[in-house]
Formats: structure tokens, C-alpha cells, sequence
């Protein structure tokens, strides 16, 4: 009987370890949220800034901003279509004058993690 006490003792100090932990240290360092969605959201910030110079370039060469369409299209940028890791891109182009591209989930099961954007000022800003 001892003994099952001491196990179900242990069980219980398990479980308030675990709550502990997930409730605090599971959204990592500063609450940026659980391990996959920061790694998704690494990628997607590179994405971005990936796209922001693609951006750059087409404005130098072509005295306009692009559509993500046209700087696939004419080879400014490795990133193909408007959906990765369960986001969804969007872009606004006003010709040579300004651009922000959006990324917002997509996936049913990444509803609630951050909307991000980049523009002609290559910052990217997290919702």
C-alpha cells in the first residue's frame, strides 16, 4: 500500500511539473510560441525578406514593383506560388512608388499565429 501511495505521489508531482512547464516555458523564449510554429515563422520571415530584395531588384532593372506572379515568372525569386508552410501570400504594388507583401496563415491549424509584412523599407512587421 506504501508503495502505491509513493507512486501515485509521483504521479501527481509529474503532472504539476508538466503543467508548469507547458504553461510557461512551452511558447519558448519570450512567449514567441511552441517550437514548430517558431521554426515556421523563421521561414517565413525569410521568405519575406527573400522576396523584399526580388522586390529590389525588379525595381532597378524594371523601374516598378512586381507581382509575386511577375518576379516569378521573369526569374527574381526562388519562392513559387502564393502558399508555403501554411501561409498565404499577398502582395499590394503601386508601381515604383511602394509594395507590402502579407503573409497570413492559411492552415486550419495555425489560426491564431502571427500575420506578417514586409515593404519597401525591408522591415518586417508581426500581427
Amino acid at each position: 500500500m506504501r508503495a502505491s501511495g509513493g507512486i501515485l505521489g509521483l504521479l501527481v508531482v509529474v503532472g504539476i511539473v508538466y503543467f508548469i512547464y507547458e504553461s510557461q516555458y512551452a511558447k519558448g523564449p519570450g512567449g514567441a510560441g511552441p517550437p514548430k510554429q517558431q521554426i515556421d515563422v523563421v521561414g517565413i520571415k525569410s521568405d519575406l525578406l527573400g522576396l523584399a530584395q526580388s522586390q529590389r531588384l525588379y525595381l532597378a532593372r524594371n523601374g516598378s514593383y512586381a507581382t509575386l506572379d511577375q518576379l516569378e515568372r521573369d526569374g527574381f525569386t526562388s519562392v513559387s506560388g502564393t502558399a508555403r508552410r501554411g501561409y498565404s501570400y499577398e502582395e499590394e504594388v503601386d508601381g515604383g512608388r511602394h509594395f507590402r507583401i502579407s503573409a497570413k496563415p492559411s492552415d486550419p491549424l495555425k489560426q491564431g499565429w502571427p500575420t506578417l509584412s514586409i515593404d519597401e523599407s525591408m522591415q518586417i512587421t508581426q500581427r
